[in-house]
This record gives C-alpha cells, structure tokens and sequence, in this order.
C-alpha cells in the first residue's frame, strides 16, 4: 500500500522513440488496466493520431493518463535520481532485481534499437533486463515486455 505522502500513479511507464502504434496501443491500454501513468518520449514512429494505435488501445484511452515528452534528453535529465529504472537486453541483472517504489519509472526502448546506448553507459546501475531461456531469442515484444515488468513491479509496490 502506499504511504499517506504518496500521491500519482503507483508506477511511469516511459517508452522510448516508439515505431509501432499497435504496440503502443496495448500499453496503453496496460496502464489503463494498472492505474499507471504513460510517457512517450522523443520521436515517434507514428502519428497520435494513428488509426492503428487508438485501436489497439481500443476505447481505453480516456482511462489513461499519458503524455508526450518530445525531447528524450530531456525526460531523462528530468527524471528523479533514484526512481528509473532502464530495461534493456544488454544488461545482465534481472528485472526481478528491480528495488520498486512508489512513483518509479519503467523506460523502455523502441523496438528497432532499444535504448540509447549513451543512456545504459550513463546508468549502468539502472539496467535490467528479462533473462531469456533461448540464448536465439534476442527479445521479446516491447508490450510484453513492458507487462511482464510492470506488473512485477506493480506487485511489490502495491500488492493485489
């Protein structure tokens, strides 16, 4: 549960320069389902406009609290210290690791690239990743990924 002092969403999702509306779309809807607050950050792969990403978020976009942050040097520069936490599969400490709290923020990366690599030489403290079973399989897809974590996280911050 949270403190009294604790005020906002439970935890940020922040997906990082975006490609794929539909991917975008299920988290979205994700958070709606979470009470968790949405960031996109930088240049995105789409407009917000897109067909395809209001309908992969179905009609769960007006029970999401979400905003767009064009400058993604920015986001990060405005991010609090101790509270984020980069996922990214060149790291080798698992998501599980994650010391969650009230408030913290998830960023991810766009399903192309991932995350800058500037930002994991800048943080390597902040990166976790989602141990794969199958050394072939290089990653999974960004809204299953941003799941799995989320709901981790969310379950230590706020148990159910």
């Amino acid at each position: 549960m949270p403190s009294p002092e604790s005020t906002g969403p439970p935890l940020n999702v922040v997906l990082v320069e975006p490609q794929i509306p539909p991917n975008t779309g299920n988290v979205a809807r994700l958070c709606a389902a979470a009470g968790c607050r949405l960031i996109l950050a930088g240049q995105l792969g789409f407009e917000l406009n897109d067909r395809t990403l209001k309908r992969a978020g179905l009609d769960y976009w007006e029970f999401v609290e979400w905003e767009h942050v064009p400058d993604r040097e920015e986001l990060l520069a405005g991010l609090p210290g101790g509270a984020f936490h980069l996922l990214t599969t060149h790291a080798t400490t698992p998501y599980t690791r994650i010391p969650a709290c009230w408030g913290d923020y998830l960023v991810f990366g766009k399903e192309t690239a991932g995350l800058p690599k500037t930002w994991l030489k800048r943080h390597p403290e902040r990166c976790y990743t989602i141990p794969m079973a199958q050394p072939g399989v290089r990653s999974l897809n960004l809204s299953s990924a941003v799941a799995i974590v989320l709901y981790d996280a969310l379950r230590r911050v706020r148990p159910f």
